[in-house]
């Protein structure tokens, strides 16, 4: 017999070796109370892509970023005091929970609160606070704004809101190392190219699809004929997966400067696009004409949004090849995980396998699920 506790400890785990696993229970997807646990110990401890950090470059500038709108709904600040360094505060007053900067500004000397006049240093500290001679134990640590961690990697912005799974380094160091030869800092957000979709999914859904590319030939023919299906690859990473696609040889690939490292295993081949996933919820595609950022929101239990915002980086490239027709590989995308959300509701179905050769990422993901949950 199992000890209390044991069954639900191991709900989610998953097999290691991917040749006899199986996938995670239908629950995972369908349960009210489950996608409440996935925001917590999912969301709230990873590190969220929080966008792009060229609006806070002024000193003085305070810029109000909510966090996965319809899901963690954390209202945050990048705040830039004189010295040039940059926070991210919280953006409610600690009084009475006000929210403090409505619009993006620069110039500030102090944050104010519009509803009692508390005000704080761009640091956060608080300073004042009328009628609150006679208060006892005033000001507290607490009364001060909170401060969220926060990293920068190519003007992209990143923070975590509870303790995070692994620190920053650790995520994101093997891809910063990777693509290090890329002039990230120089891309520049095409707001025509950038744009929401909503969808009746659930998120872990759309996140698998991504993550495998067994069904490329199935459900993306224009895609297909843009890449060197024989040739793409599969690297697994402590939080994130690539999936290294090699162009055919009449479509567009990277050119990789002589200076890039000697070390880089990419030179020899014709690169299409490196397929970043980051855990839980974050792809960055880069291509040859620069960066498709996409963020995956959960905002129902069965409705996601996911956020394109495009970096270019050389525009003449932009319409071709594997990043060329990004809004119709997302329709094609969106058709196919939907069907599967209906067909998780069947009593006949639980849970499947996956192909050792095909689904490692898919594998690993769950995985990561398995030890965050």
């Amino acid at each position: 017999m199992n000890a209390p506790g044991t069954a639900v400890q191991n709900r989610w785990q998953v097999h290691s070796d991917v040749a006899r696993a199986e996938t995670l229970d239908k629950a995972f997807y369908l349960d009210p109370a489950v996608q409440a646990q996935q925001r917590e110990q999912l969301f709230a401890r990873s590190w969220q892509w929080l966008g792009d950090l060229a609006d806070a470059a002024a000193p003085g500038a305070l810029v109000p970023r909510e966090l996965l709108a319809g899901c963690l709904d954390e209202p945050l600040l990048l705040s830039r005091d004189a010295a040039g360094a940059l926070r991210c505060l919280s953006n409610v007053c600690t009084h009475r929970g006000n929210l403090l900067v409505h619009a993006p500004c620069e110039g500030a000397k102090q944050i104010r609160c519009g509803y009692h006049s508390r005000r704080f240093e761009l640091d956060g500290r608080m300073v004042f606070m009328p009628e609150f001679q006679q208060a006892l134990g005033f000001p507290r640590p607490c009364d001060d704004l909170p401060q969220v961690p926060l990293h920068d990697w190519g003007g992209q912005g990143f923070v975590a809101l509870s303790a995070p799974l692994a620190p920053f380094d650790e995520v994101f160091g093997p891809l910063r190392a990777r693509l290090a030869w890329l002039p990230l800092p120089t891309f520049k957000l095409d707001p025509a190219a950038s744009r929401d979709y909503e969808f009746d999914a659930h998120w872990a859904l759309y996140v698998e699809n991504y993550l495998e590319g067994l069904h490329i030939p199935f459900v993306h023919p224009g895609l297909t004929q843009t890449l060197d299906l024989a040739q793409y690859r599969y690297e697994l990473l402590p939080w994130a997966n690539l999936q290294l696609a090699v162009a055919r040889p009449d479509e567009p690939a990277f050119e990789l400067p002589p200076e890039s490292p000697d070390y880089s295993p990419d030179k020899s081949q014709r690169i299409a696009a490196y397929y970043y996933w980051v855990f839980p919820n974050l792809m960055l595609n880069f291509y040859p004409w620069g960066l498709s950022v996409n963020q995956v929101v959960p905002v129902g239990p069965a409705r996601t949004r996911v956020r394109f915002r495009s970096y270019v980086w050389r525009p003449a490239l932009q319409g071709a090849g594997a990043g060329g027709a990004l809004d119709q590989v997302e329709m094609e995308d969106e058709a196919v995980v939907m069907t599967v959300q209906r067909g998780l509701r069947s009593r006949f179905y639980r849970h499947g396998r996956y192909s050792p050769t095909r689904e490692q990422g898919v594998h690993h993901f769950h995985r990561l699920i398995g030890a965050a949950m």
